[in-house]
């Protein structure tokens, strides 16, 4: 489990094929590994995945060609990538409960410079539009983020000068593809209502 607050930006050095996957090689910058075991887990641009080995500068994931399809900036050999360590039961929330676990490839299609902050708009996939709303969090690339207005498939958020100089968000073009995390609290209260409504159908068809 995470919180969307991003502690460093790392960088792709290697990407070796493996078993039809990717294992990466990601440098740290400031990120303190020496808490960090095998088997624990990083997020890397908003995706959950199991540190193999650990030098202290850098540590090593595999990434299976499933995640690779389904995730965006994992596979190009010196691209910048948002890290953040697991969450311990001690630590702050400072951002909203995050799993690590994508579910969708959205596209910039705005980031634009308001003055004291960036207007970053994003283009959901349509499965995904029904659980953003205004006021509420997703995570953008590892990075958790209020939503300020939604227009069907397309939210905005706006972006804060400390939040661009402590993640990738800054290397955001138009065109450019993000990893996407809706907050889980949406989803639990769709399954519910689903559930509900099953149990409804149930009982009115006795």
């Amino acid at each position: 489990m995470f919180s969307g607050i991003i502690a460093d930006v790392g960088r792709i050095v290697e990407a070796n094929n493996r078993d039809g996957g990717l294992r990466l090689i990601i440098a740290t910058g400031t990120l303190d590994l020496s808490d960090v075991h095998l088997g624990d887990s990083i997020a890397v641009n908003g995706v959950c995945l199991t540190v193999v080995a650990n030098d202290q500068m850098a540590f090593a994931v595999d990434v299976s060609r499933e995640t690779l399809n389904c995730t965006a900036g994992l596979d190009v050999i010196g691209a910048p990538v948002n890290l953040e360590k697991a969450l311990r039961l001690a630590d702050r929330l400072g951002g909203h409960l995050v799993s690590g676990h994508v579910d969708g490839i959205a596209e910039v299609i705005e980031f634009t410079d308001l003055g004291e902050s960036w207007k970053l708009v994003v283009q959901a996939p349509q499965a995904l539009a029904k659980y953003i709303a205004v006021k509420g969090s997703i995570c953008i690339n590892g990075g958790s983020l209020t939503i300020n207005q939604v227009n069907d498939r397309e939210f905005s958020v706006n972006l804060i000068p400390h939040t661009l100089q402590i993640t990738n968000l800054k290397n955001l073009r138009v065109g450019s593809r993000v990893n996407l995390e809706v907050d889980m609290i949406a989803r639990y209260v769709e399954r519910m209502m689903q559930a509900k409504k099953e149990q409804d159908g149930k009982e009115q068809g006795k």
